[in-house]
């Protein structure tokens, strides 16, 4: 299983390809509107992503309370966990 560092890594990853965002920009504590410039439509784009890369299905109310790219690697964690149960 991923840890959480190795999660948020592969989410940078995304967001410096293509989203262009700087990848000094892409660290933990980094908010996804407010420091990133983020969207509605760039964040249900970046969940899309997400579902390709790991294979888990996500729904809105697992992003619900979201703010930070920490908040997010934490909350793929959590899924995967689920799913490998």
């Amino acid at each position: 299983m991923k840890t959480k560092e190795e999660i948020l890594a592969e989410i940078a990853e995304v967001l410096a390809t293509e989203f262009e965002i700087p990848r000094e920009k892409l660290v933990a504590d980094a908010k996804l509107y407010e420091d990133l410039d983020l969207d509605s439509i760039d964040a249900v784009d970046l969940v899309v992503r997400i579902q390709q890369r790991t294979g888990i299905k996500v729904v809105a109310s697992d992003f619900k309370s979201i703010r930070t790219l920490g908040d997010v690697a934490e909350v793929i964690a959590r899924l995967l966990a689920e799913q490998a149960k």
